[in-house]
């Protein structure tokens, strides 16, 4: 029995992140090939543009933010841990990352509401978008609680996190450093591999494809050049 809890350690930290990272990459590219139309965000902004700016927007800048940071701990851990050095900069770094996770938040809780509550948006929402949103709100609630209850996150990150992560791309998988991790981050760490796992099922694939200009491009207005009725003539 004993053995059984690092048992599970290997397959959630060895064997998925291979097999999420495959699937990934074959139905990816399976999809692109085969099924170009729907590598798109199969936007719905035509169909109700109120409520889909204050979700998508505050969405896709948290996301963005915090994905970025990610990769930024990843590809310079050390230069991570010297920032981190000075108190008054760990503070900054931790603070942003929590104001951008509860953007991030906000933004699918009003995501969500919108697909439950408009009927033409609810009419178009398949079970793969709940089912991604179900993963992104225990994947977010997971971060969120990570950054309150195991503080300096960004810190273990790039201490503990990163040398495991490199540990896989290097084919020699090294899981000592995250079998010690409470519960929680581990649950966030399974969740991201899962998620990469469901992604090219999704329309979240629009993203290797398609940039998100409008973030910050200007309103854009749609003219009707649909056929007119010709004034009545004036009777003389």
């Amino acid at each position: 029995m004993s053995g059984s809890p690092f048992f599970l350690d290997e397959i959630l930290f060895i064997v998925l992140p291979y097999l999420a990272f495959g699937i990934f990459l074959l139905v990816s590219i399976r999809r692109y090939i085969r099924e170009t139309f729907t590598f798109s965000s199969l936007s719905s902004q035509f169909l109700e543009n109120q409520q889909h700016f204050w979700g998508l927007v505050p969405f896709h800048y948290g996301i963005i933010t915090i994905l970025t940071g990610h990769v930024i701990g990843f590809l310079i851990p050390r230069e991570i841990l010297l920032w981190n050095s000075h108190p008054l900069r760990l503070y900054v770094l931790e603070i942003a990352a929590f104001i951008f996770g509860l953007l991030t938040m906000i933004g699918l809780i009003s995501i969500i509401i919108r697909r439950a509550t408009v009927p033409k948006i609810k009419m178009v929402t398949s079970w793969a978008d709940w089912v991604l949103f179900g993963m992104f709100v225990v994947q977010i609630l997971s971060g969120l609680y990570t950054a309150v209850f195991h503080s300096w996150g960004s810190s273990w990150y790039a201490a503990a996190a990163v040398p495991y992560l490199w540990s896989l791309l290097t084919l020699n998988p090294d899981i000592g450093a995250i079998t010690a991790m409470p519960w929680m981050v581990k649950l966030h760490i399974v969740g991201a591999y899962l998620i990469i796992a469901f992604f090219p099922f999704t329309r979240l694939v629009h993203a290797l494809v398609v940039p998100n200009p409008y973030l910050w491009r200007k309103p854009q207005v749609v003219r009707w050049y649909g056929i007119r009725k010709s004034p009545a003539r004036p009777l003389h």
